[in-house]
């Protein structure tokens, strides 16, 4: 009769009403137990849970900052690749493995060796410019100059007139000067360098820096010119080793 009218509905609204209270009482217990397992719950435990929410936490954003680097050095090693089209010899990817602890000497350690056909003298660049030559080789790993070391020194040419100069370093990773240019050298703040060949060290074209300064102290004789390295000497990680045509005959037939 319910089902088929609303005769009951009276009735049935009053027995809903009259049960709910019936409904709460039933619910204390669980309501209590959930209570006492919220509130009841240790110091402790408490202390457990945070410390080990915390370690989750850093070891989630040391994965995001492992990440971030990730992109960086997939970054980077494209750039590298997008250098290599431009070269006509061939090179060698490398890694730098150790630098040295003495502020005045920069030197490099890289992971390749006589096992990968590395010799002294070997040029090494980074996707910007050139950083420097191989100095002493071992097995499965080298040693490189930078062109920053007070001790080196290379010739190089204006790429927009090719006047000649030799750029020495000033053990400042941000910093070359040039010897002996006259006062009536054609050269200006913002002209580009480049390895000039001279010399048969290092190959004829790389960029090496750009003019950032030019200076004459009163009675001198050749101009104070600064350069700001092309390469990024202080924190290139993957280089390459280039070998030219001949190099690369030689290794073969080292091999």
């Amino acid at each position: 009769m319910d089902s088929a009218t609303t005769w009951l509905s009276p009735v049935t609204n009053f027995i809903d009403n009259a049960v709910r209270p019936v409904y709460w009482l039933t619910n204390i217990p669980a309501r209590v137990q959930e209570w006492g397992e919220v509130n009841g719950a240790s110091r402790k435990d408490l202390e457990r849970d945070n410390a080990r929410l915390k370690q989750e936490t850093l070891i989630h954003r040391a994965q995001l900052q492992r990440m971030a680097e990730l992109t960086a050095e997939n970054m980077r090693l494209r750039q590298l690749l997008n250098a290599t089209e431009l070269l006509m010899d061939s090179v060698l990817v490398t890694e730098v493995i150790g630098v040295s602890p003495n502020p005045q000497s920069h030197k490099v350690t890289i992971d390749r060796g006589t096992s990968d056909g590395v010799y002294v003298g070997q040029p090494i660049l980074d996707a910007d410019g050139l950083m420097g030559q191989i100095i002493a080789v071992y097995e499965n790993h080298s040693i490189a100059l930078l062109i920053t070391d007070s001790g080196h020194a290379l010739p190089v040419q204006v790429l927009r007139n090719g006047v000649r100069s030799i750029a020495e370093g000033t053990a400042d990773y941000n910093r070359l000067s040039l010897r002996f240019v006259s006062p009536t050298a054609d050269i200006k703040q913002g002209d580009e360098l480049v390895s000039s060949g001279l010399g048969g060290r290092f190959p004829v074209g790389y960029p090496v820096g750009t003019v950032i300064s030019i200076d004459q102290q009163p009675g001198a004789l050749f101009l104070d010119v600064e350069v700001d390295p092309s390469a990024q000497l202080d924190r290139s990680r993957h280089l390459l080793l280039v070998f030219n045509t001949g190099d690369n005959r030689q290794v073969r037939r080292g091999r």
